[in-house]
């Protein structure tokens, strides 16, 4: 596929499929269209040429595949009507009309494939698979499952949809209060799993593509532009965390002029329009904290240990406190800091946790005790989930040692 059809593929087969599930109510028909159309494009416009708008074309095309199907399958006239009168002519453009409600129909089928019915591991792959267009084998390969078992529970999630009858619709009023959270904590957790250290960057940019379409979309939802802000700010080091043989790189090692300050100034930007004391908005301010400063230690730690205050006091989870505990140990002192993070492993949540492991390392190398520290830091690696992070740790404890 050429790079012309790549870019044009990523933004019109979501739109594509979104519109005829809406039409047809027909998941797999819309899928495998789209994919059919793709496919002839493919075939004919590096001989033909691209089309003036590339598009249209490709919506003229999966939609005739659809009315061929239907009609082979003797389905209600209702559905083939619709079709027919559903894109206009292949080489023109289509109106603001017709443009806004192809991008509504998308909308649609985020909500839907986000539904609190659905397992949230399942909302996640639906959402890569159509929303997004990321092939079933990379989403299994995300989620560390055979190509076959990703088809199989795709499967199941369409099949609950049709047969639950969840509506193909944006929700209004206290129910969109109610199911947006749910919406954004699937396209976090899409974006973590691209900005993880063994994970695929695509991911991370298709969460940040879909966060930018619904603040477009949902301009009165302050929470959303504070996720916005938070993927940009994050991402923007993407090219900076590791190393020239791919070793991970922590914060304080990172060649800063290696980040994207374009993605820095849009994220501050958006992080303008957002709820900042919410929990994205405080998550964003910590990033923007991190983004605008000159070197670790010139880091206003002391509102970044304001901010997962803040936090702690709407979520308590684990890794919100182990991260309060590291921003404390660096605005007030490393004893402050393994206080808090002493505090929050009681519990037992994070017991040899690696994170919680390296956190400990470093305050304690802070404060002086180098050769506990390595130990911590080969003690988190003996535990580490991948391989880069195995190695940096290592790394650490050397250093730390010597």
């Amino acid at each position: 596929m050429t790079a012309c059809l790549e870019e044009v593929a990523a933004d019109a087969y979501p739109r594509i499929v979104a519109t005829l599930i809406r039409v047809t109510g027909d998941w797999t028909l819309a899928e495998d269209c789209a994919q059919e159309a793709l496919a002839l494009a493919v075939q004919r416009w590096p001989g033909e040429g691209e089309p003036a708008n590339p598009g249209g074309w490709l919506m003229t095309v999966a939609r005739n595949r659809a009315i061929d199907t239907l009609r082979r399958a003797s389905v209600e006239r209702r559905k083939l009507a619709e079709l027919a009168a559903l894109t206009p002519d292949a080489d023109e453009t289509p109106g603001a009309g017709r443009e806004e409600e192809v991008v509504d129909d998308r909308l649609r089928l985020v909500f839907t494939c986000c539904h609190p019915a659905l397992a949230l591991e399942s909302r996640v792959a639906l959402t890569l698979r159509t929303v997004c267009g990321v092939p079933t084998a990379d989403i299994a390969r995300a989620f560390l499952v055979t190509e076959s078992a990703m088809t199989r529970r795709l499967t199941r999630a369409k099949t609950k949809i049709a047969d639950a009858g969840i509506p193909y619709r944006v929700p209004s009023g206290r129910a969109l209060g109610e199911r947006l959270p749910g919406v954004l904590a699937v396209l976090y957790l899409l974006f973590t799993q691209g900005y993880n250290a063994d994970g695929d960057p695509a991911f991370a940019e298709e969460a940040i593509r879909l966060a930018r379409l619904l603040r477009r979309l949902m301009p009165g939802q302050r929470e959303v532009p504070a996720l916005l802000a938070l993927f940009l700010l994050q991402h923007s080091r993407r090219d900076a965390r590791r190393d020239a043989d791919g070793g991970l790189l922590t914060l304080d090692r990172q060649d800063r002029s290696r980040w994207d300050r374009q993605a820095i100034a849009e994220g501050l930007a958006v992080l303008a329009e957002a709820e900042r004391d919410s929990p994205y908005g405080l998550q964003a301010r910590i990033a923007a904290c991190h983004a605008t400063a000159p070197s670790v230690s010139g880091t206003d730690w002391a509102e970044i240990a304001r901010c997962y205050d803040g936090l702690a006091a709407m979520r308590s989870t684990p890794v919100v406190e182990l991260n309060r505990a590291v921003a404390h140990g660096y605005a007030h002192g490393p004893e402050a800091g393994l206080a808090l993070l002493a505090r929050s492993r009681a519990g037992g949540a994070l017991d040899a946790h690696p994170l919680a492991l390296a956190a400990e390392a470093e305050l304690t190398a802070r404060s002086g005790d180098h050769q506990r520290a390595a130990a911590l830091f080969r003690q988190a690696a003996d535990v580490a989930h991948s391989e880069p992070e195995r190695r940096a740790l290592l790394d650490r404890a050397a250093e730390t040692s010597g």
